[in-house]
């Protein structure tokens, strides 16, 4: 009778599987792409995806559209040939109940969208791409989401449903996550460009502490993002059709922490035009004269002298 094999050794053996499958997948893609330079299609992508269609666990999910992902950036052909069934097929999985299957889906997507025959239908995910960021607290999604919104033009009938995540964009932007809070300052000073936005932007409420994002400590990926981001509202609210308007802010706004009578902006900036990073520093001083010198009538005179300065 053959002795049942030890835990030690089964447990071997199931490793040694798991480390052959990505090499395998790697011959696999590795003779695809030999087979498009070639002029030939190797039907990879199109396996992946009918695969996806097949019942599979959580972890053959998030491996199957890890692996259409990296096709679709590799096989450029290939990917061009699929159809918008195949994008809806992926939209799917946004609904899936494991968030690595989300989260894969969002990366897949995302690689779809430099297509740009997919990118209306990519579009129509952007609610739901919303709705996830803004009510599953979880850093890598909030990133892989943000990359894919930020990679999209956002339709105007998305405008609805970015006030009310505003404030979960808000929170990323303060977390400590460098990935999420970049993407999520990148999405933020875009929106701040729409001006049915800029209110809902500078009014949202923010931490008391939020111009540590300003501190010279702080990356200088971030710092740099963080400054355009304020360049941007300094122009928004000195346009002159916002200042036709006389808008009224929260205490603890957005507006206020960087506007405001009590604001200590001003010395960030200044702390920053010494940065040891050359864009850091052009950036601080961007922001610095667009404070200086408020847009009137839609013109800069050649001399600025604003109401009230900073500086």
């Amino acid at each position: 009778m053959t002795p049942a094999p030890s835990k030690c050794r089964v447990l071997w053996r199931m490793l040694a599987v798991q480390r052959q499958l990505p090499l395998r997948a790697s011959g696999q893609t590795g003779l695809a792409i030999e087979r498009e330079r070639h002029g030939r299609d190797s039907g990879e992508i199109r396996r992946l995806l009918n695969s996806l269609e097949v019942k599979q666990d959580e972890y053959a999910r998030s491996m199957i559209l890890h692996s259409i992902t990296r096709c679709v950036y590799l096989l450029e052909a290939e990917a061009s040939a699929c159809t918008t069934d195949d994008i809806t097929l992926v939209g799917y999985m946004l609904d899936d109940k494991d968030n690595s299957v989300k989260i894969q889906a969002l990366n897949t997507l995302k690689a779809f969208s430099g297509i740009r025959k997919f990118r209306l239908k990519i579009q129509e995910h952007s609610i739901k791409v919303l709705e996830l960021i803004s009510t599953i607290w979880d850093t890598e999604l909030h990133v892989a989401g943000l990359r894919l919104l930020n990679n999209l033009p956002l339709p105007d009938y998305v405008h609805p449903q970015l006030r009310r995540v505003m404030p979960a964009l808000m929170e990323i932007l303060q977390s400590d996550y460098i990935l999420a809070q970049v993407q999520a300052i990148r999405l933020l000073s875009y929106l701040a460009q729409k001006n049915d936005l800029l209110y809902d932007i500078l009014n949202c409420q923010v931490h008391s502490d939020f111009l540590n994002l300003f501190q010279s400590t702080q990356p200088g990926s971030l710092l740099f993002e963080v400054l355009v981001f304020a360049e941007r509202l300094s122009e928004g609210r000195n346009a002159p059709h916002y200042r036709a308007v006389k808008w009224h802010y929260n205490e603890q706004s957005l507006h206020e922490s960087l506007f405001g009578e009590d604001s200590r902006l001003a010395d960030r900036l200044l702390a920053l035009v010494i940065h040891p990073e050359e864009d850091v520093q052009i950036q601080a001083c961007k922001v610095i004269v667009s404070l200086q010198c408020p847009q009137d009538l839609g013109v800069r005179s050649s001399s600025c002298q604003p109401s009230r300065s900073y500086f």
